[in-house]
């Protein structure tokens, strides 16, 4: 029962709390049958260490409960756990909501930086709040791995759009165009400095999975997806830095925060560019903790005004 404890602690709204009914996955998706198995707790499950059986659930979950039929992603690629995803999703929604008076709010613009070859925080935010996203990506096979999913799903090129980021260490530039308005951003930075930091922390995941050192990862990532130089503190700074030219054109900046210990600094950087609001979202996803920093140059009443428009 040690999984169900853990995911009760998902938000509320998350789909995913609870453990996985793979009965029910199953007969919504087929192919994931042959990776199910019972394990040592006498529950049906799948061995979390297989790549192939961890991207066959993920095509389950995305398919059972947000009707996405055709999902995958270039080997390689970072395969996003799908609970998790959906978190920053729901916790985005009620930082929105304070500043509406009718609830969640429905059908807003949202930007993802970094969309990614699996394009999973837009598929999961237009599913369940009908959303519109822009996502914007560095890499030319994820941007072309997102585009194949988008046009694989009826509905999904409506809602969803990608745009190239042509300048290497830009993130908003090119990205906002004149007079365009978003009413959040979104963002999973890249989290190591280096590649030797981002071989290490494989390493150790392998270790915890019980794997041997050449075994292959069930979350793989790429350069882009993994690190940075200055890494995902740096990242963040920069973010905060650009996000000042766009301040009146979102009303809510965020990222995810992987290591509490950049708050302070953060922070800092954001107490020199004025922001008028800035927030620490806590999540807590079993026994990982995680959170997202948002940020706002708008006061209280103008986030009001826009989003009531």
């Amino acid at each position: 029962m040690k999984q169900s404890a853990e995911k009760k602690q998902l938000h509320v709204r998350n789909r995913h709390r609870g453990q996985y009914d793979f009965t029910a996955l199953i007969q919504t998706h087929r192919p994931l049958a042959r990776f199910v198995n019972l394990n040592q707790y006498g529950d049906l499950s799948i061995d979390f260490s297989d790549p192939a059986a961890v991207i066959e659930l993920n095509r389950a979950l995305l398919h059972h409960f947000y009707q996405i039929e055709h999902w995958s992603i270039p080997a390689g690629f970072l395969c996003p756990p799908v609970p998790g995803r959906a978190d920053y999703i729901h916790y985005l929604a009620d930082l929105l909501a304070e500043d509406y008076p009718h609830g969640v709010p429905r059908h807003l613009n949202v930007l993802d930086i970094g969309c990614g070859a699996n394009c999973i925080y837009p598929l999961i935010g237009h599913r369940e709040y009908g959303w519109r996203f822009t996502g914007s990506e560095i890499n030319a096979q994820a941007m072309k791995a997102a585009h194949a999913i988008i046009a694989a799903n009826p509905g999904l090129s409506q809602a969803i759009r990608l745009r190239w980021q042509k300048e290497e260490n830009a993130i908003f530039q090119g990205i906002f165009h004149k007079n365009e308005r978003y009413h959040a951003t979104l963002c999973n930075p890249p989290f190591h400095a280096s590649a030797e930091q981002a071989q290490q922390g494989s390493q150790r995941k392998l270790r915890n999975l019980g794997l041997e050192a050449q075994s292959p990862l069930n979350f793989g990532g790429q350069q882009d997806e993994l690190w940075c130089d200055g890494g995902e503190k740096a990242f963040v700074c920069r973010m905060i830095a650009e996000s000042v030219q766009y301040a009146r054109q979102c009303i809510w900046f965020t990222a995810l925060v992987s290591r509490k210990e950049n708050l302070p600094e953060l922070r800092n950087a954001l107490m020199l560019t004025q922001a008028c609001d800035v927030r620490v979202v806590e999540m807590a996803q079993g026994q990982k903790q995680s959170r997202f920093i948002a940020w706002s140059f708008l006061d209280k009443t103008t986030r009001e005004r826009q989003m009531s428009r």
